[in-house]
């Protein structure tokens, strides 16, 4: 399956699960990743984010945090971080503030409204039968996911 064929034969899932079978575990991996993905943007579009917004929310759930931290936790540059957050304050998503301890340093809060668009993310991620909620055990997926890449990343 070719980038935008997902789409045409996505009415045809018999088809589609007949043409995948014999494929390698490691192609079956890429091309789901590939197709949630572009669904996921679909989602996250329609909710004015960006995986890089909704990655910057998700660490902001527990409270505020530097714009420098929050940069090495998504692991981007500090000008990277700054426009995503720029965008988020557009938004409405979140709010900057200066760290009365040291006025350099900004702190990023995440708003009413950023924790509603976090909450419909993840519940569209877990629940949308187009993304993870296609899947029979959300839980049990992601934690299998999260021990593939952290077993990829270390045995180097």
């Amino acid at each position: 399956m070719g980038q935008g064929d997902e789409r045409e034969v996505s009415d045809r899932p018999d088809r589609v699960r007949a043409d995948v079978e014999s494929w390698p575990t490691g192609r079956l991996l890429s091309v789901a990743a590939r197709v949630v993905e572009s669904r996921f943007d679909e989602v996250l579009n329609g909710l004015g984010l960006t995986h890089a917004g909704l990655i910057v929310l998700h660490h902001l759930a527990d409270g505020p945090r530097a714009q420098r931290e929050l940069a090495t936790l998504c692991k981007v540059t500090d000008q990277t971080m700054s426009r995503t957050i720029e965008r988020l304050d557009r938004s409405g998503h979140v709010t900057r503030t200066s760290d009365t301890r040291d006025r350099r340093r900004t702190l990023v809060g995440i708003t009413p409204t950023g924790h509603d668009v976090l909450t419909a993310a993840r519940r569209a991620e877990q629940e949308s039968e187009s993304l993870l909620g296609a899947v029979d055990d959300y839980h049990h997926f992601r934690r299998q996911l999260i021990t593939l890449i952290a077993a990829a990343t270390t045995h180097r």
